[in-house]
């Protein structure tokens, strides 16, 4: 079967070639562990189950994980993945939390059927740089309970630059819009832990407060009720400091001014970040 799983379609045989995202048919997994750093409603008290898998259909320049994603990793049957969905709620996960997870739609649809037989029973949170195709995510209703989207850029310009990609916001938008679809608005239990409905994260890059200010616009005018989580955690990782204007992290001031105008376009549900938090002490060891 030829991909066009994400927005790139490069129409690759997987099975006998590797995709644009660097992968083959087989799913292929980083690490898989209990996650604390994600935002309050999937960490939680006990940490969310987070699945990395390897590889990514973008090229982001100053990628944290770029340790796995040009696609190092362990190949794994598909059988294994219900399986470990079950251990990690074993091990008190508040959530199945899948992270990159495109390049593998069609087993992981399975792995969540199967892990549901199997006595599955807490939320499957998609995280994602929201690249996919609509097609691709309709494979996922009703097995996907949160969906948690980047919103990374408003300017193609600067989607090419940063991260070697065309059709961004158009792409992403319209991923992002079905997600809502599927799932409606956040819906927090008795304890705060996101039970269903969608988080849509924005990462504040140095010197891009005008595109950042852009992509809160759309969110206000689109999807007025979303929750939005606002992150401050922008380090210079891996090849950043070949581009000057962001080889440096965000300052207070920059970042209050998005947090103002996120109130300010009437924004009102959503998650900020202290900025102790751009450390790479938060980045999971691949």
């Amino acid at each position: 079967m030829l991909c066009e799983l994400c927005n790139r379609r490069c129409s690759k045989d997987r099975a006998v070639e590797r995709g644009f995202c660097g992968l083959g048919e087989r799913v292929t997994v980083a690490r898989y562990l209990l996650h604390r750093w994600e935002e309050p409603p999937i960490s939680g008290t006990n940490g969310s189950g987070a699945v990395f898998f390897s590889g990514c259909n973008l090229r982001c320049v100053y990628c944290q994980n770029h340790k796995i994603s040009r696609g190092a990793g362990d190949e794994i049957f598909t059988e294994r993945l219900p399986q470990i969905f079950i251990e990690l709620q074993e091990r008190g996960a508040h959530n199945i939390n899948l992270v990159t997870p495109t390049a593998f739609i069609p087993p992981i649809a399975s792995a969540i059927r199967a892990a549901k037989k199997s006595g599955r029973y807490i939320p499957v949170v998609y995280n994602t740089n929201a690249f996919e195709t609509v097609e691709a995510l309709r494979e996922l209703e009703g097995l996907v309970d949160v969906y948690l989207p980047d919103l990374k850029y408003f300017s193609d310009g600067l989607a090419l630059k940063y991260s070697g990609v065309r059709g961004y916001f158009e792409g992403a938008t319209k991923a992002i819009l079905e997600m809502r679809r599927q799932t409606g608005e956040l819906e927090l239990d008795d304890n705060g832990l996101a039970r269903k409905g969608l988080i849509i994260r924005h990462l504040a890059l140095p010197g891009l407060e005008e595109d950042s200010k852009q992509i809160l616009d759309w969110i206000s005018n689109n999807l007025p009720k979303a929750y939005v989580s606002l992150m401050a955690q922008y380090i210079p990782a891996y090849r950043a400091r070949e581009y000057e204007e962001i080889n440096r992290r965000i300052t207070r001031r920059e970042y209050d001014r998005l947090v103002d105008y996120f109130f300010g376009v009437g924004l009102k549900n959503g998650f900020m970040q202290e900025l102790g938090s751009a450390s790479d002490a938060y980045v999971p060891d691949f």
